[in-house]
């Protein structure tokens, strides 16, 4: 978090664009695919995924994303003309709490504060996205996006965490799939 602070807001764009570019490269989404992807959190200095959701929208791609409706994580499907209001915690939610009740997606664009070399991905703590990931298709890749790539291991993982298929960098995009499954 002190690392991912201290960028400039100009760096911090600069890095997403190399996020983004590394993710549109490596995946190649196209249209009619379903993204589910976060809204950053502009104080936290998160990933900028407005980047991905113009791409998405401008190619016919499907975009979902999540906001907190009674406790849990739903997926709302967004278009270029959605609204949206800032929730308590400073994030940009769609005004609708309509759940798309979409669970197949391509791909699942998760936010973390880090993820190590096997996946395992910190959040913030809440244990929506490993609900979410509970109830999705396993066929939906779970991807993470970050400014760092991991050096470090996660030694605090709890039965119900679920880990990151992939986790896309500046530099680099790493899989933690069993070789073969890709």
């Amino acid at each position: 978090m002190q690392k991912r602070k201290a960028l400039s807001s100009d760096e911090a764009f600069l890095l997403s664009e190399k996020v983004f570019k590394n993710f549109i490269e490596y995946f190649k989404p196209f249209s009619g695919q379903n993204v589910h992807i976060f809204i950053p959190i502009i104080k936290f200095n998160e990933i900028d995924t407005k980047i991905f959701i113009d791409y998405f929208l401008s190619r016919n791609i499907n975009v979902f994303v999540p906001k907190i409706v009674d406790r849990k994580l739903i997926s709302v499907q967004i278009f270029n003309d959605t609204s949206f209001e800032t929730n308590n915690w400073g994030i940009s939610e769609p005004v609708s709490n309509e759940d798309s009740e979409v669970l197949n997606f391509n791909y699942v664009i998760t936010p973390l504060l880090y993820c190590d070399q096997k996946g395992n991905r910190v959040g913030y703590g809440k244990g929506f996205y490993d609900a979410f990931f509970a109830n999705i298709s396993s066929e939906s890749k779970k991807i993470g996006v970050n400014y760092f790539n991991p050096n470090e291991i996660v030694e605090d993982i709890y039965e119900n965490d679920i880990p990151l298929d992939y986790l896309v960098t500046p530099t680099e995009v790493l899989s933690f799939l069993t070789k073969g499954l890709e």
